[in-house]
Protein backbone atom coordinates (compact mmCIF):
# COMPACT_ATOMS: atom_id res chain seq x y z
CA UNK A 1 0.00 0.00 0.00
CA UNK A 2 1.15 3.51 -0.71
CA UNK A 3 1.60 6.07 2.02
CA UNK A 4 -1.11 8.68 2.41
CA UNK A 5 -0.21 11.87 0.57
CA UNK A 6 0.55 14.97 2.60
CA UNK A 7 -2.20 17.57 2.47
CA UNK A 8 -0.81 20.84 1.09
CA UNK A 9 -3.99 22.91 0.94
CA UNK A 10 -5.96 23.31 4.16
CA UNK A 11 -8.99 25.43 4.96
CA UNK A 12 -6.80 27.66 7.14
CA UNK A 13 -4.35 28.28 4.29
CA UNK A 14 -7.23 29.14 1.96
CA UNK A 15 -8.59 31.65 4.47
CA UNK A 16 -5.15 33.20 5.00
CA UNK A 17 -4.68 33.49 1.22
CA UNK A 18 -8.11 35.08 0.79
CA UNK A 19 -7.43 37.64 3.53
CA UNK A 20 -3.99 38.52 2.15
CA UNK A 21 -5.19 38.87 -1.43
CA UNK A 22 -8.24 40.90 -0.38
CA UNK A 23 -6.10 43.26 1.69
CA UNK A 24 -3.67 43.63 -1.21
CA UNK A 25 -6.57 44.37 -3.58
CA UNK A 26 -7.94 47.11 -1.33
CA UNK A 27 -4.47 48.61 -0.87
CA UNK A 28 -3.77 48.65 -4.61
CA UNK A 29 -7.25 50.02 -5.35
CA UNK A 30 -6.52 53.13 -3.29
CA UNK A 31 -3.01 53.46 -4.71
CA UNK A 32 -4.19 53.21 -8.32
CA UNK A 33 -7.05 55.70 -7.93
CA UNK A 34 -4.65 58.61 -8.19
CA UNK A 35 -3.08 57.18 -11.37
CA UNK A 36 -6.27 56.96 -13.46
CA UNK A 37 -6.40 59.87 -15.94
CA UNK A 38 -10.10 60.65 -15.64
CA UNK A 39 -12.39 63.03 -13.79
CA UNK A 40 -15.39 60.67 -13.77
CA UNK A 41 -15.53 58.87 -10.38
CA UNK A 42 -17.10 55.77 -11.94
CA UNK A 43 -14.30 55.44 -14.48
CA UNK A 44 -11.68 55.97 -11.78
CA UNK A 45 -13.27 53.23 -9.66
CA UNK A 46 -13.64 50.90 -12.65
CA UNK A 47 -10.06 51.16 -13.90
CA UNK A 48 -8.49 51.11 -10.48
CA UNK A 49 -10.51 47.96 -9.65
CA UNK A 50 -9.50 46.31 -12.93
CA UNK A 51 -5.84 47.16 -12.38
CA UNK A 52 -6.01 45.99 -8.78
CA UNK A 53 -7.55 42.68 -9.80
CA UNK A 54 -4.69 41.95 -12.20
CA UNK A 55 -2.10 42.87 -9.61
CA UNK A 56 -3.91 40.78 -6.98
CA UNK A 57 -3.73 37.76 -9.28
CA UNK A 58 0.02 38.21 -9.61
CA UNK A 59 0.26 38.62 -5.82
CA UNK A 60 -1.67 35.36 -5.33
CA UNK A 61 0.75 33.55 -7.66
CA UNK A 62 3.71 35.00 -5.74
CA UNK A 63 2.26 33.78 -2.43
CA UNK A 64 1.78 30.29 -3.87
CA UNK A 65 5.35 30.20 -5.21
CA UNK A 66 6.64 31.38 -1.83
CA UNK A 67 4.80 28.53 -0.09
CA UNK A 68 6.23 25.93 -2.48
CA UNK A 69 9.79 27.18 -2.00
CA UNK A 70 9.37 27.36 1.77
CA UNK A 71 7.98 23.80 1.88
CA UNK A 72 10.91 22.57 -0.22
CA UNK A 73 13.48 24.29 1.99
CA UNK A 74 11.94 22.85 5.15
CA UNK A 75 11.86 19.37 3.62
CA UNK A 76 15.48 19.59 2.47
CA UNK A 77 16.65 20.36 6.02
CA UNK A 78 15.36 17.00 7.22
Amino acid sequence: MSQPAEKFVTPVSLIVDAVLVSAFFVFMFFVLRSHVPSEDPRMVALWSALGSSCLSGVFWLAVQMFRVVLRFQRASRR
